[in-house]
């Protein structure tokens, strides 16, 4: 079974993330959205909440699964069997971030890192972007699923 975490905050998920999560399910046999639990960061979304989010946009999605963990994306990963990695790239910026944490990773666990180009029509967008435009009570319906709008 090919397995992939698709780890993250999601606070909240935005439609960039829903681009890369429905490209990457015809890969996989199973998607674990991973929503990672940092006690030193202040989120402006609950776990509950964004689990919620993330279970609204993906209903009847048979090959998603929604789970939170602390700690190393790549612990997490061997404890759930996964043997790849699910990462969006909007740009340059985004390689190079993600790319000594994908070697770590792989040397670490053994797992695979796949990245996806996000498409243009949500490169743009993150969620610190979306908690911006929130918080100054801009519009933000085109950034997230429908899930998120309150």
């Amino acid at each position: 079974m090919r397995r992939a975490v698709f780890p993250g905050t999601f606070d909240p998920i935005t439609l960039g993330h829903v681009d890369i999560i429905k490209r990457a399910l015809p890969l996989f046999d199973e998607i674990i959205i991973a929503i990672g639990v940092n006690a030193d960061k202040k989120t402006m979304f609950s776990l509950e909440e964004r689990i919620q989010f993330i279970k609204s946009t993906f209903k009847g999605a048979t090959k998603i699964t929604v789970k939170s963990y602390s700690g190393l994306t790549a612990n997490f990963c061997i404890l759930e069997d996964a043997q790849f990695i699910v990462r969006g790239l909007r740009n340059t910026t985004d390689l190079n971030y993600e790319q000594p944490i994908a070697q770590t990773n792989y040397k670490m666990a053994a797992v695979e890192s796949i990245f996806l180009i996000c498409s243009p029509e949500v490169s743009n967008i993150s969620s610190t972007i979306v908690r911006d435009v929130m918080r100054n009570d801009g519009d933000y319906s085109s950034l997230v699923p429908s899930s998120v709008i309150s």
